[in-house]
């Protein structure tokens, strides 16, 4: 039962189309996608959406966009087509009434009239002895083992009553198969319940649809969730009342908070949108849920890996079992690395747009073009890249090299101003303006031999010339950011500050 059905690997994600992806969601895909691409194999999103009440429009293509946004692009999907579509569940019915009847004939399925109150009612009767809750199977019929007679099953049917397709699951034998990740695994059919195989309304469960599906979509590996596990001895069963040779399965740990609980979106951001939003970048979250559950190995500390390398070093018998914690320290140090490693003209791409953005919504008394020029950005990333978080705050937390400051650190200007500041700063901007070199190590020369006859050090003026340039009281080394802003810039800034800042 456990081999390969084919020579060659064919793996999925599938996904129900509820809204966004969730960060386990895309461990799962990357995972099914490394291990097709590593043999070159073939990996399939197929779009669960069964579940009609909680389908959310346009959450499939979301999904989609959001995984190639990632670098995880499918062979065969909604978007790119292939030769076991359709790859919507809601657009294969058919093919599960077929099978379902099938089924129905074998006396692996029966009809089940009971309403929602008589289910609601058997569970709490169950749980207040201390029963497993399982359907009492009411319905079952005399000639499957039951108790309701054939005609009593036919006169629902004539009269139209609603009603589900259970499968039958066989008495008092042990389910068992070999786990990728966990080793051996073996159930006992009593403690499943004759679970449901069409709803009501006509559509298939997850359970029954997504079996169908991996068969004839010739899936070889099913890499999910441990959250799945308990729903093997039902799609095992299935698999066999088909006579169908069943896939190999991998069952992955699960994600937990830094407390071990499971990861929720009760308890923070889950949604890799989310993520994105804050400023992290596709390729930083790829790698981060990489390494939650997997590991290359003993002797290796590599932690940045490309998706090209996760492609060539992943493996399955590397992935543990116990639950992976999301740290979000760990996620924030790997967006760092990207941010210092990545080359300056993909960050230029990646920002021109958002400081475009903000140009257009205010003004700036610097010149536009040269602020928005490749060369100025350049210089503006060499100078921030070791402190920003995010690709954005190369605008968002550097918006001094863009536009004036409209006030000052309140704080910085009570700590650094003396009474004698701003006539200090008055004669060293008349200094400067006189200057035809304002490189960096020229400003530092200048500063120095300025403050020494006076008796001061350079930090009495090195503060205040930061404060009124920038707004702020920290940053990158004073003289390079000064050369960046450029003469004009700085002096008018300067003139500007002098006059609004008083102790």
């Amino acid at each position: 039962m456990q081999t390969t059905l084919g020579p060659r690997v064919r793996t999925r994600f599938a996904p129900s189309p509820t809204g966004y992806l969730h960060v386990g969601g895309l461990r799962t895909a990357l995972y099914n996608y490394l291990y097709a691409k590593k043999v070159g194999g073939d990996f399939i999103v197929r779009i669960e959406d069964t579940d009609q009440a909680r389908k959310v429009e346009g959450a499939d293509q979301s999904l989609l966009k959001t995984l190639e946004e990632s670098g995880i692009v499918a062979d065969e999907s909604i978007l790119h087509g292939g030769n076991f579509g359709p790859y919507m569940q809601s657009e294969r019915l058919d093919t599960y009434a077929q099978y379902c009847r099938q089924l129905l004939d074998q006396n692996n399925a029966y009809y089940c009239f009971s309403t929602a109150e008589e289910l609601d009612e058997n569970r709490k009767l169950q749980m207040k002895q201390g029963i497993q809750p399982k359907y009492n199977r009411k319905w079952l019929p005399e000639t499957m083992g039951g108790n309701m007679p054939q005609s009593e099953i036919q006169k629902k049917l004539d009269e139209g009553a609603p009603y589900v397709i259970r499968m039958k699951v066989p008495d008092y034998i042990s389910i068992m198969f070999e786990d990728i990740v966990r080793g051996p695994v073996e159930f006992d059919s009593a403690t499943v319940d004759d679970q449901v195989l069409m709803k009501s309304d006509g559509f298939p469960t997850y359970h029954f649809a997504s079996v169908i599906d991996d068969h004839l979509m010739e899936i070889t590996h099913i890499i999910r969730g441990e959250e799945w596990l308990s729903s093997m001895p039902k799609h095992l069963l299935l698999y066999e009342f088909f006579g169908w040779e069943a896939p190999r399965f991998a069952h992955l740990p699960l994600l937990l908070n830094p407390d071990r609980s499971k990861l929720s979106k009760r308890q923070g951001d889950v949604a890799v949108e989310d993520f994105i939003a804050k400023g992290y970048s596709p390729d930083a979250i790829l790698n981060f849920v990489a390494l939650l559950g997997w590991n290359e190995g003993e002797g290796s500390e590599q932690e940045i890996y490309s998706l090209e390398e996760l492609v060539q070093k992943f493996s399955l018998e590397r992935v543990g079992k116990a639950g992976a914690v999301f740290n979000i320290d760990k996620l924030d140090w790997i967006e760092k690395q990207y941010i210092k490693a990545r080359p300056v003209d993909q960050i230029i791409q990646a920002i021109k747009p958002l400081l475009q953005k903000e140009l257009a919504e205010k003004s700036t008394d610097m010149d536009v073009a040269r602020i928005s020029s490749d060369e100025y950005l350049t210089q503006v990333i060499d100078l921030m890249r070791e402190r920003v978080n995010f690709e954005n705050e190369f605008i968002t937390f550097s918006n001094y090299f863009y536009f004036d400051p409209e006030t000052y650190d309140e704080a910085a200007v009570a700590k650094r101003w003396q009474d004698d500041t701003n006539e200090v700063l008055a004669e060293f901007i008349t200094e400067l303006e006189a200057s035809d070199d304002f490189s960096a190590d020229n400003i530092e020369t200048m500063l120095k031999a300025f403050v020494a006859p006076k008796g001061k050090k350079p930090a009495f003026l090195i503060h205040p010339l930061r404060i009124l340039s920038s707004g702020v009281g920290f940053g990158p080394s004073l003289y390079h950011m000064l050369e960046v802003l450029g003469k004009q810039t700085v002096i008018r800034r300067l003139k500007k500050g002098i006059e609004r800042v008083t102790v």
